[in-house]
This record gives C-alpha cells, structure tokens and sequence, in this order.
C-alpha cells in the first residue's frame, strides 16, 4: 500500500515513521520518497491498524487513492 504523510519532511521524521510503521508491524517491507513525501509499505497490517500507529506517532497519513480503490 502506499501512503502520502504530509508532514514528513526530514530524514528524522522519515525515521520516526519507519519506527511508527515497525510498532504496528516489526515485518513491513518499508520504502520512503521523502521528496514525495510518500511511503510504501509490504505489510500483512490492515490499513486502518497502520494509519492509526502514524498518527499516534504525529504523522498523519492518507491513502493513495489509486491503492484506495484496490
């Protein structure tokens, strides 16, 4: 699934959602485009369980609505 998380901007913060992603599922295959300010993620975690833990973690974050609709 690929995620868009708006207030993703540094490497810092690009860590702080890997780790956020990894509390939710310590397996997630994890690719970020900070310049995009997106995030793939290979997870057996529904949706829902991994936007909670990014926005727990400050980093809210939306579904890219092409993978909203699959």
């Amino acid at each position: 699934m690929e995620l868009t998380i708006e207030n993703m901007t540094c490497g810092g913060c690009a860590r702080s959602v890997t780790k956020a992603i990894q509390s939710v599922d310590p397996n997630a295959v994890i690719t970020i485009d900070l310049s995009a300010r997106t995030v793939k993620v290979e997870t057996a975690a529904t949706p829902s369980a991994l936007t909670k833990g990014l926005e727990d973690a400050g980093y809210p974050a939306t579904m890219n609505p092409a993978e909203a609709l699959s």
